[in-house]
């Protein structure tokens, strides 16, 4: 119920707001739980670790993600903000990263995609979270990079792909 909720506001501009400003408290919870919780439960989400393309730091933040077969789906949406965020441009610098998903840390390979990947990419993110169209007009002309994240070795994803 709770989750219908956060999809529904989702869309206003006070939401992105507000979320932005919890990302550091749900960084720290995820860290610490290994996945297990992130955005409090409501969503499907992973920490992502990657190297910073400056610094060649660790640098972890929380994604909504959903599954496609073995990999997880994510967008760099940075809320609808005009500018790509961090972890998608460090991805785009080495695509080498580690996902914690439901207290399983698996390293991964961060494929962009592009053309009719993409396009069926974005109906499966835009099935679960609804409010990407909203950051899409909010980005003003950026091009939202989707990211496949695949698996690399020991570590496959816990779960099976939902039927269907």
């Amino acid at each position: 119920m709770l989750g219908n909720l956060t999809r529904r506001v989702g869309h206003y501009r006070w939401f992105g707001a507000a979320a932005r400003l919890l990302v550091p408290a749900d960084r720290v919870i995820g860290r610490l739980t290994r996945g297990r919780v992130v955005a409090l439960g409501l969503m499907p989400s992973l920490v992502i670790t990657t190297t910073g393309r400056r610094s060649g730091k660790p640098r972890s933040n929380p994604l909504l993600y959903v599954r496609d077969d073995d990999a997880y789906v994510v967008i760099g949406s940075n809320w609808g903000q005009t500018h790509h965020p961090g972890w998608a441009m460090n991805v785009l610098a080495d695509p080498a990263a580690t996902v914690d998903v439901k207290g399983r840390r698996i390293p991964v390979r961060a494929v962009r995609a592009s053309g009719a990947e993409r396009d069926r990419l974005w109906q499966l993110l835009v099935t679960e979270w609804p409010a990407y169209h909203t950051y899409v007009q909010r980005a003003g002309g950026r091009e939202i990079h989707i990211f496949r994240l695949v698996p690399t070795g020991r570590g496959a994803p816990a779960d099976p792909p939902p039927a269907g």
